[in-house]
């Protein structure tokens, strides 16, 4: 009875009936205490990610090793290897091996191991030797499919693939129904990926069609699903998203099909595609009656480092649906379980990211407290616990988070400076690097901090190597264009002149609150401001997005009066009004950090685009620049991984790209100072590593505070830092990363071009305006019913910018009033073109139409104005925030 028992649950082990195995072992371990069933008990506990069951049992299991029988052994082996403890199985495997050298499992799962290790020629001669002695075994037809994938043997990964459904169609009969779906997915799966690999997209393609005529839905877009993911581990992002759309074609309201278009559109950097489709399927669960609560979680993550509002509503959200799911019979209680973890984590989050540290911690605990391998809470406290110093901490979690994925593991314990160590390691965790994903062949953020512990053995080539194919991986993605950017830098050139402060004298806001560290990204910003931030009266606020997000209000503004302008063009425009309020409103945001501070510092470094701005606003700024010896902030950069699919970060991928972009900030920097001459601290980091004190008082004293001998134990400043330079603040001063490039210097060549490239632009087409607030003027004059002085305001408007939207039709307004109602409707269609989307305008339009007799007009655009109407209600999927 005993033997025949065990076969029982071995095979269902071969047949993957995890679920079913775990009741059984229990059921037998409630009658018995057999040590030997207890690996099987782990095992299946393990498949079943129930992560703290697993150590529970190992714990009982390890204690008495030694008086496991040999089939136990074999079992708890693949207990460590799906824990990624491989030489530990290993160790297990070649002790029975010694004894029973035709152990067919053994065989297999020690095959499997050396696949890890990259014996991939010993890995295959033992799976041979495997399905010799057990043919039946169909997990072992899966391994060595894969394993010839790996040796890119096609045609022999595809004669063992279809010696695995050979068999499969002889054993089905004696199988459950959801064991033989489970293997038929598994072959389905690796003959699309055997015609992605060997680019038979059009015999896929023919299939997959062939599918859908005899699949129902959900079978057919799992299929899909896999194509696309096949697609884009092989670096064909834009043939996934094809195959996403013709499937979504017939299948518009399919809910994974949509999220994992918005997964794939946010793997490539499109984050508002990304928002919009989450969006959307929270709209199509609502009508579908499906829970929306992981879409909310969802939602909130792709907002969270850039619309904290926002990211705080689709967390609190996610939490109030959940707690409201108590009472749905239709979803497991295990399921809700896992959506409350998941929608307090997202809330979590946003108290991190917001500061509120000890409330973010107390619900990380909370979540750890109940499931204490919940992936998310160990990764979000451990980042916490970095960025606020507590290295220990973060260090034990993400050990933790290494037991689980050990490829977040790793990455997150290269961040804190703990080192695989041994070539074994560092291999294995290479081969994890370029297992494919939806991001592609290669996770480039992996291969940057693998090649981080190359460099910290002084594996110079291959670290460079490592970095070499992890940027240009990365570069498929990225929407940085060189060209576009230095153009935009000559823009910023021309339009902060000396004419327009001379012009402008009256503007800016009389604050010596703000002080602004900026310089290239990893020339020692980080470093700087937490010297400056030691000080009792300067509060160091890290990386702030307020500069930018006024450019971006400005823009907006534009584009609301249909100017056809942009920043930096239209700072001629700025009044003093207009800029008092801006500025006050930055010195708003800032005083919230700390009342009492008299300077609070915003250490963005791409601010040193900025400064023009910054001095507009607020002449009396202090503004440090720090420097560094280019060659080494490029080769820090390049080994740094800034996620930075779009967005100014994009140089950072590309050597030469970046000798471009520190040509580009000596030429702004050289700008600035001529315009502001001796207004602009210069700071060299060498300088500050050699001389820390020094340096230290002679920027205290540029700001104008006393000096403070605390501000050189910046190393030990309680203060959270979220930079890529976070584990460097938390040293005391090193001087290693020194003149790095040195190790380097033969791959510099590309650096050196870009370098010293010639700095040229197209000419620059640019409307100055002699004086600024002309449509404000105009508007304010119009409200006070002052028409013909309004009207010379909208016509000195238009004389400098013709197609100016609201000047435009504003003009006309006041034609019509007039009772000139052909140049009322002349000017009048000139703005609507612009901005057809302003209701209030298309009634005017209407009315002038109206006016002349101009029926026909007036009905057409009534009847646009409607269908509108109707298609934005029809479509609405925005979600009320």
């Amino acid at each position: 009875m005993h033997l025949s028992y065990f076969k029982i649950l071995h095979s269902l082990v071969d047949q993957q009936q995890f679920e079913s195995l775990l009741n059984n072992v229990q059921h037998y371990l409630d009658e018995s205490s057999d040590i030997q069933a207890l690996p099987l008990k782990a095992l299946a506990a393990a498949h079943l990610g129930q992560r703290a069951e697993v150590f529970s049992v190992l714990s009982e299991i390890e204690v008495q090793l030694n008086f496991l029988g040999s089939d136990a052994q074999v079992d708890l082996a693949a207990v460590y290897c799906l824990l990624h403890r491989v030489d530990e199985a290993c160790s297990l495997l070649h002790v029975v091996l010694d004894n029973s050298p035709d152990n067919s499992i053994a065989l297999a799962r020690l095959a499997w191991c050396r696949m890890q290790q990259g014996e991939l020629e010993e890995a295959r001669d033992l799976y041979q030797k495997s399905t010799n002695l057990m043919p039946d075994r169909l997990p072992v037809w899966s391994a060595l499919v894969r394993l010839y994938l790996e040796l890119n043997n096609i045609a022999q990964a595809q004669k063992a693939l279809d010696s695995g459904i050979a068999k499969l169609q002889i054993l089905y009969i004696d199988f459950p129904e959801s064991v033989t779906a489970q293997f038929t997915t598994q072959f389905r799966s690796l003959q699309l990926e055997i015609w992605v690999i060997s680019q038979q997209m059009t015999q896929a393609e023919y299939w997959l069609e062939e599918r859908f005529q005899l699949l129902e839905e959900g079978d057919w877009v799992a299929l899909i699903l896999i194509y696309v993911n096949l697609l884009a581990g092989h670096n064909q992002h834009s043939e996934a998203e094809d195959a996403l759309r013709e499937a979504l074609k017939k299948h518009p309201d399919n809910l994974a099909l949509t999220s994992q278009f918005a997964e794939l559109a946010h793997v490539q950097g499109r984050t508002m595609q990304s928002v919009q489709l989450i969006k959307r399927l929270i709209h199509l669960a609502k009508i579908q009656g499906k829970p929306e609560v992981l879409y909310w979680v969802r939602l909130s993550n792709l907002y969270l480092h850039q619309q904290r509002v926002k990211a705080r509503y689709a967390a609190e959200k996610a939490v109030a649906l959940v707690a409201s799911m108590q009472e749905i019979d239709a979803m497991p209680q295990s399921m809700i379980d896992i959506l409350k973890l998941q929608a307090k984590n997202a809330l979590a989050l946003v108290e991190s990211e917001e500061q509120n540290y000890e409330f973010a911690e107390t619900l990380f605990m909370e979540i750890l407290a109940d499931s204490p391998f919940f992936l998310p809470a160990l990764q979000g406290l451990g980042q916490q616990q970095m960025q606020c110093g507590n290295i220990e901490a973060a260090t034990s979690l993400f050990k933790r988070v290494k037991q689980i994925d050990p490829a977040k593991g790793y990455s997150s314990l290269v961040n804190v400076r703990q080192f695989p160590s041994g070539e074994t390691s560092l291999k294995h965790i290479e081969k994890i690097a370029r297992q494919p994903s939806l991001e592609g062949g290669v996770r480039s953020g992996l291969l940057l901090q693998i090649a981080s512990a190359r460099e910290k053995n002084k594996q110079y080539d291959q670290a460079f190597a490592l970095a070499l194919e992890a940027n240009n991986t990365q570069k498929i993605h990225l929407k940085y264009d060189a060209k576009e950017h230095r153009q935009k830098c000559a823009r910023i050139r021309y339009a902060f002149c000396k004419e327009l402060y001379k012009n402008r004298k009256d503007c800016g806001v009389e604050s010596s609150l703000p002080v602004y560290v900026l310089g290239m990204p990893r020339s020692g910003t980080t470093l700087v401001e937490q010297i400056l931030a030691g000080h009792s009266e300067i509060y160091g606020a890290g990386e702030l997005g307020i500069i930018p997000s006024r450019i971006q209000g400005l823009n907006r503004w534009e584009r609301h009066t249909g100017s056809g302008r942009q920043y930096p063009d239209c700072v001629d425009d700025l009044n003093p009004v207009v800029v008092e309020g801006v500025a006050k409103g930055i010195l708003e945001e800032l005083q919230a950090f700390d009342k009492k501070t008299k300077h609070v510092v915003d250490k963005l470094p791409h601010n040193f685009e900025n400064i023009g701005l910054i001095k507009f606003l607020f002449p009396n700024a202090k503004i440090i620049s720090v420097r560094r010896d280019p060659r080494d902030i490029a080769i820090s950069n390049y080994f740094t991984d800034y996620q930075a699919k779009h967005g100014g970060m994009g140089f950072a991928y590309d050597l030469e790209w970046m000798g471009e972009q520190l040509a580009e900030h000596n030429l702004l920097m050289h700008h600035w100072n001529e315009l502001f001459p001796s207004e602009i601290l210069e700071v060299n980091y060498e300088d500050v590593l050699e001389n820390t004190e020094g340096m230290a008082r002679k920027m205290l004293d540029y700001i104008g505070v006393e000096w403070q001998p605390q501000v050189l134990g910046f190393n030990d400043l309680k203060r959270p830092v979220k930079t890529a330079s976070v584990w460097q603040v938390r040293q005391p001063i090193y001087k290693t990363s020194k003149e790095k490039w040195r190790y380097y210097q033969q791959y510099l060549a590309p650096l050196i071009k870009g370098t010293n490239k010639r700095i040229k632009w197209e000419t620059i087409k640019m409307v100055s305006l002699p004086e600024p607030g002309m449509l404000t003027n105009g508007i304010s004059l119009y409200r006070s019913e002052k028409l013909d002085e309004a009207e010379y305001e909208f016509k000195k408007l238009l004389h400098y910018i013709p197609k100016h939207a609201a000047a435009n039709f504003m003009l006309g307004v006041i034609y019509a009033r007039k009772n000139y109602f052909k140049e009322a409707i002349e000017h009048m269609e000139i703005g609507h073109k612009a901005c057809p989307w302003n209701a209030d305008w298309r009634k005017d339009l209407c009315r002038a139409y109206d006016a002349i007799g101009e029926i026909d007009k007036a009905e057409i655009l009534r009847a646009k104005m409607k269908e509108t109407a109707k298609s934005k209600f029809k479509s609405e999927e925005n979600i009320d925030e």
